[in-house]
């Protein structure tokens, strides 16, 4: 599990099929202190995160694949809570 802060959403014309109708963040994963650790990443969302909110992200792959109902989803980063 990673912490990230959302910077927005991302909209694509074009996706994998287990995409269709899901809800993609731009995320910026935070190391020690909030200091930004590595490049933004995109992630699903299914819990209404907002630009802005601090989330816990995971990218445990069974997770994402049981969330989507898809056995071959490209997905990997998905927000699996917010923090306070």
């Amino acid at each position: 599990m990673q912490p990230a802060l959302v910077l927005g959403s991302a909209r694509a014309t074009v996706k994998h099929a287990s995409l269709n109708g899901e809800r993609l963040l731009v995320l910026q994963p935070l190391g020690v202190d909030d200091v930004p650790d590595g490049p933004p990443l995109l992630g699903i969302d299914h819990l209404g995160s907002r630009k802005g909110d601090r989330v816990m992200l995971t990218s445990d792959g069974a997770f994402t694949r049981e969330l989507l109902g898809d056995d071959n989803t490209p997905a990997r980063w998905t927000v699996l809570g917010l923090i306070d």
